[in-house]
């Protein structure tokens, strides 16, 4: 038996995203009402009458939703509403239970939802409270139907069924009871099955990520995985790999609200047409990456094609923003190159393009090995650590003062022997360790082609990693193999003189702003504590370095201490519950991921800029195009909402937010609007074309047309 109400929308532009948490009357539909659909919503029921004896009837809630629009699955991901059926109002029904037939995965937003499009059958089992007597079935139904707006609906339907004694051919309704069944056979197995035979789960301490592996009874082939847990823990998009030759599944998946009641872990495991739901052991032990997880190939032409791109990123960082202080020690090491042999030139920039190659490894095998024990990694978060910064002010600091003459290091008569005895045997170690700080300093910035190489990197295999980060490393390098390949570049300077004091003291000077900002930067990071006291500390270790009346052992002993106090301070004395930057500035609103569905749905275009302090490009897109008219006046239209997203300090969200554009690192913008609701990413360096393309092609579409 069928019974049929059809669900409408008044316009688009009425509803608001009532999921995200603002309040708007649920939209009611009953039998005849019909006006600009959206839904049909239709409860159907095996049966025609009840059979004599019958204890239980097979029925179905039938939706059929209009192309573009979706509705929710029992556990809906990241945000949603999952429909509900209430038949408190009907007669002779003892208990009804639905059925929830394996869902897809559809983004929208950037957001994970997992639910239903087109036509799609809920099965419902109803139990009767007395077995072959009539039954009136009356159901109230609420449903949060979406397309690029989010509306509520609510139905009232109901069906009655009649009891008969004497039976006959159209006691069954053929069409329903094939409907209902199609979509039985799609609910998921309960439990361990011929399709699985084993599955374990883990929940890092930090309750940041969720490792699962399945292993299957044979082969998978396209293997999606649905997890839930109680209360309101919501999961990002997984990392699902394949091993033991298709036949092992590796799913990590970002958890973005984890309830701390939350115990036990259930899987929705789907392939196909085959589907499994099964209760995970949760293990007390992380589950490492095994190292035979089949992932999709790349092809030798991407992977060179990716390594010339990561190439490319390295060698612009020489020219980005970011590059002040690694200029100031490259020319730096120009100018001493002065008075050297062609051979010892050669050797010295040979020596410092290794210490660049050197640090790029050292990230690569870092993030490999962080990849493999599950931490989410990104380009230059290490000047997210207040420890990190004020190592680096102090370093800069101490160059400065040298460079600028407060003081020439002079090192114990004993020491200074060794190391004039190695010097004459070639040591290099200096070059080396100026090669590998000029590299340290431009992991702050993003490039053009770096952003490509480093998401690649970091969500690829080891192979991948490698060839990313040694074209980082050459590319970063390349300036000064250049010159190791053409020594007489750096004898091409003018003869000492006077011009080396100046040039010393301007490089000090580019030392000393590169320090301030970094100061800065740890200001943001660590709060005005921490930074009062680190550069308390840093200006008492410089005034030891320059006193001369001390002697050598306690001087030494001083520095030493006074060199670490500052890191410790930095570390000890950050502000850990800091107010947020961001909501301090009047004109950019403080990023809020699902309120960008709201504001799209309302007909807005969101602009939104994931920035830090110390990312010199950022603060440079900033300066030269979001700050500058035209784009600032564009950007405070009331019909584009601003949207800031402050990395200075490390943030889950932000970086989840990142990843699920397959970024790692900043700058990045992204414009979405009623004509993009997936997002349009520009380029690591803004141009105010770019800006007004991408908001215009935002804008393109009419919200209220639904198309």
């Amino acid at each position: 038996m069928i019974v049929t109400a059809r669900a409408f929308l008044t316009t688009l532009g009425l509803s608001t995203m009532v999921i995200f948490g603002s309040s708007f009357g649920a939209l009611s539909a009953t039998s005849g009402v019909e006006t600009n659909p959206a839904v049909d919503v239709t409860l159907i029921t095996a049966e025609n009458w009840i059979a004599p004896g019958a204890s239980s009837i097979s029925g179905g809630l039938d939706l059929s939703l209009a192309e573009g629009w979706k509705t929710y699955w029992r556990s809906p991901g990241e945000v949603g509403l999952p429909p509900e059926v209430d038949f408190a109002g009907s007669d002779n029904v003892a208990d009804v239970e639905m059925l929830w037939p394996a869902p897809d995965r559809f983004t929208a937003f950037g957001i994970q939802n997992f639910g239903y499009s087109g036509d799609v059958v809920l099965p419902l089992r109803i139990r009767l409270e007395t077995p072959g007597e009539a039954t009136t079935l009356v159901a109230n139904v609420s449903l949060l139907v979406c397309s690029d707006v989010c509306v509520p609906l609510d139905f009232d339907l109901n069906i009655d069924l009649p009891a008969n004694d004497v039976g006959g051919a159209d006691a069954i309704d053929l069409a329903s009871a094939d409907q209902i069944a199609r979509f039985v056979a799609q609910v998921p197995i309960e439990g361990p099955s011929q399709f699985v035979s084993e599955i374990d789960a883990f929940v890092d301490g930090s309750g940041e990520t969720l490792t699962v592996t399945v292993q299957g009874a044979d082969v998978f082939e396209d293997p999606d995985l649905f997890p839930e847990m109680a209360g309101y823990t919501a999961f990002g998009v997984p990392d699902i790999r394949l091993g033991d030759g298709g036949s092992l599944i590796w799913a990590q998946f970002p958890i973005l609200t984890l309830d701390p009641e939350a115990r036990d872990v259930t899987i929705t495991l789907t392939d196909g047409d085959r589907a499994a739901t099964l209760a995970a052991t949760l293990l007390d032990a992380p589950i490492p990456a095994p190292f035979d997880l089949r992932v999709e190939q790349t092809s030798y032409a991407a992977l060179a094609w990716i390594g010339l791109f990561a190439i490319l990123g390295g060698l612009i960082l020489n020219v980005m923003p970011c590059v002040l202080p690694v200029l100031s020690i490259k020319l730096a090491s120009v100018v001493a190159g002065k008075s050297k042999t062609i051979g010892e030139i050669r050797a010295s920039f040979v020596a410092s393009a290794v210490g660049v190659m050197a640090f790029m490894w050292f990230l690569a095998a870092v993030t490999f090995g962080l990849q493999q024990i599950g931490f989410t990694v990104g380009w230059g978060l290490q000047f997210q650590n207040p420890g990190f910064l004020a190592l680096m002010v102090v370093i800069l600091a101490v160059f400065a003062a040298n460079m600028l003459g407060l003081f020439e290091i002079s090192f114990p008569s004993r020491l200074q022997t060794r190391m004039a005895a190695r010097g004459s045997r070639g040591d290099y170690a200096g070059d080396f360790a100026t090669g590998a700080f000029a590299a340290v300093l431009a992991t702050p910035c993003s490039a053009p082609f770096l952003g490509t190489a480093i998401a690649f990197a970091l969500t690829g295999r080891a192979i991948d990693i490698a060839v990313v980060f040694t074209g980082l490393g050459l590319g970063l390098a390349l300036p000064y193999f250049i010159v190791a390949a053409y020594p007489r570049l750096a004898q091409m300077m003018p003869k000492p003189g006077r011009w080396m004091v100046l040039v010393k003291v301007v490089l000090g000077a580019l030392l000393l702003v590169t320090a301030a900002w970094l100061i800065w930067v740890l200001s943001g990071v660590a709060g005005s504590t921490a930074t009062l006291v680190t550069v308390g500390l840093t200006l008492a270790l410089i005034a030891t370095i320059t006193v001369k009346r001390i002697p050598d052992l306690p001087k030494w002993a001083a520095i030493l201490v006074l060199a670490i106090a500052p890191i410790v301070a930095a570390s000890q004395f950050a502000d850990r519950n800091p107010a947020d930057l961001a909501a301090i500035e009047t004109e950019w609103a403080v990023f809020d991921r699902a309120a960008i569905a709201r504001h799209v749905s309302q007909g807005d275009v969101v602009f939104v800029d994931v920035t830090a302090d110390w990312c010199l490009t950022c603060q440079a897109n900033k300066l030269l195009v979001l700050d500058r008219d035209p784009v600032a006046s564009e950007l405070a239209a009331d019909s584009v909402m601003t949207m800031r997203a402050d990395w200075t300090r490390p943030s889950d969200d932000i970086s989840r937010y990142l990843a699920s554009f397959g970024r790692y690192g900043i700058p990045f913008n992204a414009v979405y609007g009623p004509g993009a609701p997936d997002g349009i990413v520009l380029s690591e360096l803004l141009s105010a074309e770019a800006v007004f393309q991408a908001l215009s092609d935002a804008a393109s579409r009419d919200v209220a047309t639904g198309n």
